[in-house]
């Protein structure tokens, strides 16, 4: 274990201050899900990270999702998960499973997470007050919806009474049917009603790369354009596609810059915000 002196920890607040000060009462909208969420310690890191922010001034919002409980839920129950297009094929008793895991396990324990590390946290999804709107994407995906509409008078709200929306990414329609919605892309259209400063995607590898088995080609730092010939040059591929077009998707939506990072580093979010270095791959128009 390394230690540092008391002038040296001085000396790191001191240059974070600039940062500290830019981001004073803006929103950030922070996706987190996936393998992302595996481990109980990084998972506490993660936590008491946005109860740094939000004491520093930051309006974060944290947008989940949580394939991997999901599918582990629907084994125990012996369901198959089956994918299309990367996709969960929902079907009604799939829809309340994953209505059951996001909504109730996965979103409850992190509002006891952000309380525990000292914070004010509310947990809401997508049906509370009908703030994301959906209908369905493709027929053969069953209850998999895409929104049509944020209403983002909840959010607000609680931002505007201190606290932190942790938001389960279920949406529904006119008729009050549950959707299960791709929570990358709802925290991008989530933030871009929001009039967002940043939005963190946090996945399980460290960016955009090069070369996808040499982590040494991360790129650090690219405009909409350098992302929209990483398609082309077939650098961005698999699963990285939809991301990459969820950050584009933000930025167009009124974004001012959009980060993929690794959410498997610890206090990789306070890296990227508070240091020159920063981490991951940020993306601005």
């Amino acid at each position: 274990m390394s230690y540092f002196s008391n002038a040296e920890r001085a000396e790191v607040l001191v240059q974070a201050l600039p940062y500290i000060k830019s981001y004073n009462g803006k929103i950030v909208v922070i996706k987190y899900g996936g393998n992302a969420m595996l481990s109980e310690a990084l998972k506490e890191q993660v936590m008491e990270d946005i109860v740094l922010l939000t004491l520093v001034g930051v309006k974060v919002v944290l947008v989940h999702g949580g394939g991997p409980e999901i599918s582990d839920t629907m084994k125990k129950m012996g369901k198959e998960s089956v994918f299309i297009d990367g996709l969960r094929v929902t079907d009604a008793e799939t829809m309340d499973i994953v209505q059951m895991v996001l909504t109730g396990k996965i979103n409850k324990s992190l509002v006891n997470l952000i309380t525990m590390k000292g914070g004010k946290a509310m947990g809401i999804s997508g049906l509370d007050a009908r703030m994301i709107q959906a209908k369905i994407k493709d027929e053969r995906l069953g209850f998999v919806g895409e929104i049509t509409k944020i209403h983002k008078s909840p959010v607000l709200d609680l931002l505007d009474r201190g606290y932190i929306p942790i938001i389960a990414t279920i949406g529904c329609d006119k008729e009050g049917h549950a959707y299960n919605i791709n929570a990358d892309t709802a925290a991008a259209k989530i933030a871009g009603a929001l009039g967002a400063e940043r939005l963190f995607l946090m996945t399980d590898i460290a960016g955009i790369l090069r070369d996808k088995d040499d982590p040494s080609t991360l790129i650090r730092e690219m405009h909409t354009d350098d992302a929209e010939k990483l398609f082309d040059d077939g650098i961005v591929t698999g699963g990285m596609i939809p991301k990459v077009k969820c950050c584009l998707d933000a930025l167009n939506g009124g974004v001012e810059t959009v980060t993929i990072l690794d959410g498997t580093i610890p206090h990789a979010i306070l890296m990227e915000m508070l240091t020159d270095e920063g981490a991951g791959t940020m993306i601005t128009k």
